[in-house]
């Protein structure tokens, strides 16, 4: 008897070896995977914050007026200081809104916020014109930077689709005459109309809502007050086409 206990015994212990064998081998596995697991639930969780943070700045803009961008800043700190007068969109002269979209978007109530067709031509052409929409365009003014890079145009393809569910097609346009640069250290069509016509942005004619419009997408090298011959072409242009969207529905949106 004393014999038989002594055998069951030592198989006991090997069996118990054998099961802490295993578990120790079972063991590893499970270290190997909970630092990749512990990795993705970070950066699970960095993502949603991300996604919160943009849907809070998105949202907060529809609202609130934004006070600067972080070109402006960027300019403010090389030129000292910086000309920006915000006005409301009903006391902005309808023919500026229209010779913005004219000069810049001619299809912008129509789109969500990309112009695919607008995109394909681009493309085709090797890129060497723009097919950045005003809802674009005002993403990268307000929310990203200057320059340009796969990344940039990245996050502004992607949030600019986001934007265009919160604000209304008013709200970006008005975002966007307020914060687009007229001239070196000239911001929005507030700044701008008393810069160069030495009047409010509710009273300016036709032909100024187009003179301005006419320095876009190249301020810093044109004069809204003083067009070369060729630039008066294109702001005569943009006058004939500010009508022209009015006339067939393209301004109804705004």
């Amino acid at each position: 008897m004393a014999y038989g206990a002594m055998a069951r015994a030592a198989k006991g212990e090997r069996g118990g070896r054998g099961r802490r064998r295993r578990g120790e081998e079972g063991a590893t596995p499970r270290r190997r995977i909970r630092p990749i697991r512990w990795l993705f639930g970070w950066i699970f969780r960095l993502a949603l914050l991300a996604v919160v943070l943009l849907f809070a700045a998105l949202g907060a803009y529809a609202v609130i007026d934004p006070p600067t961008t972080p070109y402006m800043l960027q300019e403010r700190q090389r030129l000292g200081a910086l000309q920006h007068e915000w006005v409301d969109m009903e006391e902005i002269a309808p023919v500026m809104a229209r010779a913005a979209v004219a000069a810049e978007d001619a299809n912008f109530c129509l789109h969500w916020g990309l112009d695919l067709d607008a995109i394909r031509i681009a493309l085709e052409a090797g890129a060497t014109r723009g097919a950045s929409t005003i809802s674009q365009q005002t993403v990268k003014n307000v929310y990203l930077w200057q320059g340009r890079s796969w990344l940039r145009k990245s996050l502004e393809a992607g949030i600019t689709p986001l934007m265009e569910v919160i604000w209304s097609k008013e709200r970006i346009l008005e975002v966007y005459l307020n914060m687009i640069e007229f001239g070196p250290g000239i911001f929005g069509v507030g700044a701008a109309a008393e810069h160069y016509f030495g009047k409010p942005a509710a009273n300016l004619t036709a032909g100024e809502a187009a003179r301005l419009a006419a320095v876009l997408p190249s301020p810093q090298t044109r004069d809204a007050a003083n067009l070369t011959t060729m630039m008066l072409r294109r702001a005569a242009s943009i006058q004939d086409g500010a009508a022209t969207i009015a006339g067939d529905g393209r301004a109804a949106c705004f």
